[in-house]
């Protein structure tokens, strides 16, 4: 399953931000529009460093598939930021 949908959100001790919903979906619609122009790019590169560009697209398939369910925290002294990918 891809990911639809990125939670950002950023807290300060003086400022508490709104959690903002990111709709990752919205970003399909070009990159079909540009999946020849992508597909060119990883076939070059694939070519260049030796790489069967099958296994490269499956590679970075498999990535993006397993996405959704990522929770990353990074936090400071003063700032804390936590991105969640459903």
């Amino acid at each position: 399953m891809t990911p639809n949908i990125a939670i950002v959100y950023v807290h300060t001790p003086d400022w508490r931000g709104p959690r903002l919903w990111i709709p990752l979906f919205l970003l399909w619609i070009p990159a079909i529009l540009l999946s020849p122009l992508i597909f060119l790019v990883i076939l070059g590169l694939c070519l260049a460093g030796h790489v069967n560009p099958f296994r490269a697209i499956a590679l970075i398939w498999a990535i993006l598939c397993g996405l959704p369910g990522t929770h990353v925290r990074v936090s400071t002294e003063d700032t804390q930021v936590v991105v969640r990918i459903l």
